[in-house]
């Protein structure tokens, strides 16, 4: 379980506030704000069991769910990725993009995108290959990351979570709760 509020960044410009989680018709949602500077955003990528929906306060979201022409939002304007639907956005324009967001459920998705966020920061704004393979085949029922191909996923990510297993680098993981089912 989450202790909330906290923020996580990374180096590529993106920072997110977790604040909390409250109940709502829909269930437990999480409530996020975010800050993303101009160009950057999350790649292409999918939530299996929550939507997300982000409201933008300042700047412009440019935003594509998967096999459609990319869209864009203002402030006021509201943008929603329904569970199971692949999608990423990003800030345009020259100003930073400032959004209140909503998760529902929250589930692990604090946890996995700080672990994410500090992957990046480790790996020179990328996240590392044991990380990705660990999170990725460990969280898979939850997250995917599209931009990964499969083919990485099914042949190399395997050998480097036994390697990498085997020289403890799964250690770092220790205290992961558990994925949800």
């Amino acid at each position: 379980m989450m202790n909330y509020p906290f923020t996580t960044a990374n180096r590529s410009g993106e920072r997110l506030h977790f604040h909390g989680v409250v109940q709502s018709e829909a269930g437990p949602v999480l409530e996020v704000s975010n800050e993303v500077t101009p160009g950057h955003g999350p790649p292409m990528h999918v939530h299996y069991k929550q939507w997300e929906e982000l409201t933008v306060k300042e700047g412009r979201i440019a935003y594509q769910v998967k096999g459609e022409a990319p869209g864009e939002a203002g402030p006021g304007e509201t943008v929603r990725f329904n569970a199971g639907i692949p999608h990423k956005f990003w800030a345009v324009g020259d100003q930073v993009l400032r959004c209140d967001g909503r998760i529902c459920p929250p589930d692990n998705v604090a946890w996995f995108i700080d672990m994410l966020y500090k992957s990046m920061d480790r790996n020179g704004g990328r996240p590392g290959l044991f990380d990705s393979a660990y999170l990725l085949h460990r969280y898979r029922g939850e997250f995917g990351m599209l931009e990964v191909p499969a083919f990485v996923q099914r042949t190399i990510f395997p050998v480097v979570r036994v390697v990498g297993t085997m020289l403890g680098m799964h250690r770092r993981f220790a205290g992961a709760p558990e994925p949800v089912r």
